[in-house]
């Protein structure tokens, strides 16, 4: 019964969206946005954006009126901040949380330790666990500190870990060793006091040996007193490998450590064609772990990776694969919006 009352209200949004009754920009004035909504339960709701999309008006409408968290897809990585060893850049980044601020919107800062996308100057080399150190601690507190007072968070660090919940050998692993993590955080933390500082990953939705290794390393830092608010959970999801049912369970446990919980680069992709069938599924799912973040008191919010199909990474990465968000690439609004704004009803 959900299911079809939820294609049903996507057909007729659709219908009065073609008609010109209730067209997006007419609709945001009518009734509260996801971000409104969102903020009756003490929650945010974000979206992913990046550079090159932003020449474009009407998208840039919809992301300037719809959400209250912006998150810099690529700007704030190390390429586009330190292209060359010490010189930095920071259009990118500015650009996005100038936008941001002023339409009234904080900002997800992402991502200062990460093993992809670093320029050729730091990945074509060797380096001395010495040197390295004092590079990653240099590009974190230059970066933090540039930003200082203007970001809600960080994403200190990014996938730290492979899918059996051991370290991924990544150049900071190899180099540095599993410290590296605690590193980061205290040098973010001294740089900006007020940021709340998260490390964030793929698949560790579920309970599971990757989410379990990252409770095991929050417990270790907790007991070390370094400083960590919260832990990001991407969920990246594909109605082809199933739901992850445990995720609820997994929020509770990591707040009764005392952490803050956000899911941070929601996507729900699907084999192609996308048929109603699917769409109406990816709606449930949207549905489903947008009312988990409700039901725990320390998950703060729901960032999509970018709002609309129009500007997803799936395809290029997944082919064959895509629709994953609840804006198509006319940015009309797909079933999967409207079950998000039922669970923040």
């Amino acid at each position: 019964m959900r299911k079809n009352r939820l294609r049903l209200v996507g057909v007729l949004a659709a219908v009065l969206v073609a008609t010109g009754i209730g067209s997006p920009a007419q609709a945001s004035h009518k009734q509260p946005t996801l971000a409104d909504l969102a903020e009756r339960h003490g929650r945010y709701f974000g979206s992913a954006t990046d550079n090159p999309e932003l020449t474009d008006t009407a998208y840039k409408a919809l992301l300037g009126s719809e959400f209250d968290m912006i998150t810099p897809g690529n700007g704030m990585k190390w390429y586009a901040t330190e292209p060359q060893q010490g010189v930095f850049d920071w259009t990118n980044g500015d650009e996005i949380v100038d936008l941001a601020r002023s339409k009234h919107q904080r900002v997800r800062a992402h991502t200062l330790v990460w093993h992809s996308q670093l320029p050729s100057w730091l990945t074509g080399r060797e380096w001395t666990a010495g040197e390295l150190r004092a590079v990653l601690k240099k590009h974190i507190q230059t970066e933090v500190r540039h930003y200082r007072g203007k970001v809600y968070s960080w994403d200190v660090v990014n996938e730290a870990f492979n899918e059996d919940g051991t370290y991924r050998e990544t150049l900071w692993y190899k180099t540095l060793g599993p410290g590296y993590i605690a590193d980061a955080l205290r040098w973010a933390h001294q740089a900006d006091p007020h940021a709340k500082l998260y490390v964030n990953d793929y698949n560790i939705e579920a309970v599971g040996p990757k989410s379990d290794a990252y409770y095991a390393l929050a417990k270790e830092l907790k007991a070390q007193r370094v400083p960590l608010d919260g832990i990001g959970l991407q969920a990246h999801l594909a109605l082809q490998y199933g739901y992850p049912t445990t995720l609820e369970d997994n929020l509770r446990r990591f707040s009764r450590l005392g952490l803050d919980t956000a899911l941070t680069e929601v996507d729900v992709r699907m084999i192609l064609p996308a048929t109603d069938e699917k769409l109406a599924q990816q709606a449930d799912w949207y549905r489903d772990l947008t009312e988990a973040c409700l039901a725990v008191r320390r998950c703060v919010g729901v960032t999509v990776w970018d709002y609309t199909d129009k500007y997803s990474w799936i395809p290029a990465f997944f082919p064959g694969e895509g629709a994953a968000l609840p804006w198509d690439e006319q940015l009309l609004p797909k079933p999967a919006y409207f079950a998000i704004r039922d669970a923040l009803k």
